[in-house]
């Protein structure tokens, strides 16, 4: 699994929530202390588990609203402001309400050179959204991501941060059309895709029966090495400089 951490806002996304509700019903606060007691207790020092925790209430609402930043400050004993500045440099955590499925087109270099920027156009056409809004039944939210590291599969697509190699405009639109059709896809390189809110509790570091698994690296990712195998070549070992 692989995941987008571009540092600060984009253009296309609103800042994070103002104000609104700032704690849980009482049912909803007990069962996330419980969960939240499970993930703090994984770390020496409290605060270190504030990234898993802002997964935890990412997975209750579907993103992080001013009652999941409040919630992680007072297990944690930070001030909202700590939270939120933390929840606000990671894009991973979404300030805005999230589809269930969180379509995401790569259009840096490469992948825009591959194609990239025309499938987002495509996706945005068929979905009749622009990207950062979500379609009108919640299902599907569209974005434009930064370089998840997958270029020797540009263009590349990310549902629920799960990798789509290799696509097309045509088989964008395929892969929309399934997921609104109620259809669940199955990652190029990994496991069926499962839901927003349960990939957020799966990074948050609690099972789920939906849990996404990952897949070997693929013939493209391990070219470089069949070569330098096949050549006979080999890295330096440690503390050898090259060519001893």
């Amino acid at each position: 699994m692989s995941i987008d951490l571009v540092l600060g806002p984009r253009p296309d996304e609103p800042g994070p929530p103002i104000g609104g509700p700032t704690s849980y019903p009482a049912e909803v606060e007990q069962r996330l202390v419980a969960d939240a007691a499970l993930i703090i207790a994984r770390y020496p020092q409290a605060r270190s588990a504030l990234l898993p925790l802002l997964h935890l209430v990412q997975s209750e609402d579907g993103y992080v609203t001013g009652a999941g930043i409040a919630f992680c400050a007072r297990q944690l004993d930070l001030t909202d402001a700590e939270v939120a500045a933390v929840a606000t440099f990671y894009s991973m955590y979404r300030r805005t309400p999230t589809g269930e499925y969180l379509v995401g087109v790569c259009t840096n270099t490469l992948c825009a050179i591959m194609g990239g920027d025309a499938i987002l156009d495509v996706l945005e056409t068929e979905l009749g959204v622009h990207a950062g809004d979500s379609t009108s039944d919640g299902r599907i939210t569209l974005e434009h991501i930064e370089c998840n590291a997958a270029c020797d599969y540009a263009p590349v697509i990310m549902v629920n941060w799960e990798f789509f190699d290799n696509q097309t405009p045509t088989t964008a639109r395929q892969l929309v059309d399934q997921i609104r059709s109620g259809g669940v896809p199955h990652a190029t390189r990994g496991a069926q895709v499962c839901s927003f809110r349960d990939t957020a509790r799966t990074l948050a570091g609690l099972s789920a029966d939906s849990a996404p698994g990952g897949g070997a690296p693929g013939g493209a990712t391990l070219a470089g090495l069949r070569v330098a195998r096949e050549l006979g070549m080999s890295a330096p070992r440690f503390g050898e400089s090259e060519g001893s």
